[in-house]
């Protein structure tokens, strides 16, 4: 039987009871423990080791927020996984988190296969995935599938396997958001993930954030995760890299069998010259047109 012992905090006992059965479905033996908010978790965390903490934002008497960095000023909880189970998105809420040292994020809603991968990245990093069952399934087609019904409303199609790397038909053009600066030269987007990266069509464009549209596949973009933006502009091919993390994920057209899904991007960076970099790119307008890979 496993001995990892996971700490689930929330003071909605719906999630808890979500986030239990996904559990104990999918790690056998693993050890629960919970509590209704931040405070109740201090206390349970002074008494006993936990291996990861599965915990809310938005609690009274404690948040999340301030449970994590109580948890990063304790010598034996420095390194244990904290991941931060929220619908909170914005750019100020994720610094903050990150700057306390979360290990990762879930955002609300969520399916099962979501958070049994993020659970599995975070005990692998830790060193606890091997305690459990050599027979564990990886993940699969199933979590794209999941992924797409929590945002179409459950009414996604099982996706089909990813086509041969052939060159694939583009979607009518984008209005752009300033059609009138619309550049000669074609925009191209790259963006890269935790899972691998992907071509992007460049919707709208500010210093905050970014519109993108993706091609639908097998690598699913999720909400908070972190991202790199590699843009090139320009006859001189100049490339930008921009960090950020996605705000929101939805299906670009109204069905749920939608082909491209727009992502919103808010950026991290601070640095003068890619905001430099920005600023000339919104000036001039973005180009609309669609990026195929290697054209």
């Amino acid at each position: 039987m496993s001995k990892v012992r996971v700490l689930i905090v929330d003071d909605a006992s719906f999630i808890r009871d979500l986030v239990k059965k996904g559990l104990r479905d999918h790690f056998p033996g693993v050890q629960i423990e919970e509590a209704v908010n931040g405070r109740k978790a201090l206390q349970l965390l002074n008494k006993q080791s936990i291996d990861l903490i599965l915990c809310d934002w938005e609690m009274p008497e404690m948040s999340g927020l301030e449970l994590l960095t109580w948890c990063r000023e304790q010598d034996n909880l420095k390194a244990t996984p904290f991941i931060m189970v929220t619908s909170r998105g914005d750019k100020e809420n994720v610094v903050q988190a990150i700057q306390a040292g979360v290990s990762d994020f879930i955002g609300k809603p969520f399916s099962n296969e979501q958070l049994v991968t993020k659970v599995k990245k975070a005990l692998h990093r830790a060193g606890k995935l091997e305690a459990f069952a050599p027979s564990q399934k990886p993940a699969s087609n199933a979590f794209a599938n999941d992924s797409l019904a929590a945002l179409t409303g459950g009414k996604a199609e099982v996706l089909k396997p990813a086509a041969p790397r052939t060159p694939v038909a583009t979607p009518a053009p984008v209005a752009s958001p300033k059609p009138s600066a619309a550049p000669a030269g074609r925009g191209q987007g790259s963006l890269r993930l935790p899972g691998g990266s992907m071509a992007c069509v460049i919707k709208a464009l500010s210093l905050k954030d970014a519109q993108l549209l993706v091609k639908r596949g097998q690598l699913l973009p999720q909400v908070l995760e972190s991202v790199v933006l590699d843009l090139e502009q320009g006859e001189s091919s100049e490339i930008a890299r921009l960090n950020g993390y996605l705000h929101a994920v939805a299906a670009f057209e109204p069905k749920a069998d939608s082909e491209w899904l727009l992502l919103t991007l808010r950026f991290v960076d601070s640095d003068p010259q890619k905001l430099d970099y920005l600023s000339r790119l919104i000036a001039r307008g973005t180009a609309q047109k669609h990026f195929t890979p290697g054209g």
